[in-house]
């Protein structure tokens, strides 16, 4: 299965990068390898995480405080939001409709 990932999303996924590589070239490395490892982990078992908001679901990483949002559509998977877990909670849902 591949993916894809909102336009939203991926501005938020490579300012998130960004941030973590100017605090520290490795951090922003390990962030990166985390939420790739993390997609990887979703397009193995994408059910495996239960729906939060209608088919929405979440994915929370391990050692950054972000979630990965995502529907499973018929032949991908559809990343809505990398999402900081302190961030307003469901600002992402008008993405799920423009999709």
């Amino acid at each position: 299965m591949r993916y894809v990932f909102h336009p939203d999303a991926l501005r938020e996924y490579s300012e998130t990068a960004k941030y973590y590589k100017k605090i520290s070239p490795e951090l922003g490395k390990a962030c990166v390898d985390e939420v790739e490892k993390s997609i990887r982990i979703i397009l193995s078992s994408p059910e495996t995480w239960r729906p939060i908001d209608d088919d929405i679901r979440r994915y929370l990483l391990h050692r950054f405080p972000y979630g990965i949002y995502y529907t499973i559509e018929d032949d991908y998977i559809l990343i809505i939001a990398v999402m900081h877990l302190s961030r307003k909670p469901g600002y992402w849902k008008n993405r799920v409709s423009a999709a």
